[in-house]
């Protein structure tokens, strides 16, 4: 069986998020940039499943120009058997990303979809939901745990309620929540090895899949500076201030 684990290059979750002068996007010059900490549990889960013997292969795959093929060659390193960047010179949007990965799903006849439940960049939530949805197979998403028995997948969620246990029938989707495992540390023999591995790059129309853009992004703003607080002597005065402030 093969596992495609879908990765997305963005800015790394310890830099401090700066908007442009111009409130045209995000400042990414000179930025660190990673692979999403969500996508990092999802490829981890795909290695910990082809270890215990129970798929053949894992596959990461991330769409966009040559620089995401940094964050391809950190999940070879991680212990990928292979990559593949889909080439596209602009960001793709939820419904664009599903339907590519649908394609690659069905051109390696994948067995299992795991994906990080967002992006920590767009915090969509989408992508996911929209490839099963095309794909017409199950999904779980927000998974707290992952078990592959039988051709099916047993998957603990995390819900508002607490935890639900559900189990579909693979192919499936899968989405993983962060509490699901702890991505394994790279070291630098495994970085130097991921060199010699295979990193395919297809055109996105090679997939028969063109840009479809609905949302237009007009500026960015950053969110406004927080005041400074107040100390008060006293419960009275508290009182006062929050009165004052129309907050009770």
């Amino acid at each position: 069986m093969k596992i495609l684990v879908g990765i997305k290059r963005v800015v790394d979750y310890n830099v401090r998020i700066r908007v442009k002068g111009d409130g045209s996007g995000i400042e990414t010059d000179g930025v660190k940039m990673s692979i999403n900490p969500f996508d990092e549990i999802a490829l981890e889960e795909a290695l910990r499943t082809k270890e215990a013997g129970k798929a053949d292969e894992v596959i990461v795959f991330s769409a966009g120009d040559d620089a995401c093929q940094q964050q391809l060659r950190t999940g070879l390193a991680m212990g990928a058997d292979r990559a593949v960047q889909i080439q596209c010179d602009q960001p793709l949007q939820p419904l664009t990303a599903a339907r590519a990965m649908l394609a690659l799903a069905q051109r390696e006849e994948a067995g299992l979809v795991i994906l990080g439940k967002q992006a920590i960049d767009d915090d969509n939530n989408q992508t996911p939901q929209m490839l099963a949805a095309l794909w017409g197979r199950p999904q779980a998403t927000f998974a707290s745990s992952v078990d592959l028995q039988d051709g099916k997948a047993r998957v603990i969620r995390e819900v508002d309620a607490g935890l639900e246990t559900i189990e579909v029938n693979l192919p499936a989707v899968i989405s993983v929540d962060l509490r699901l495992n702890e991505p394994r540390f790279v070291k630098l023999p495994e970085i130097m090895k991921a060199k010699r591995k295979p990193l395919e790059v297809i055109g996105l129309e090679e997939l028969g899949v063109s840009v479809e853009n609905n949302l237009a992004v007009s500026d960015y703003t950053p969110p406004p500076t927080r005041s400074k607080g107040i100390v008060v002597d006293d419960t009275g005065q508290l009182v006062s201030e929050l009165k004052n402030r129309g907050l009770i």
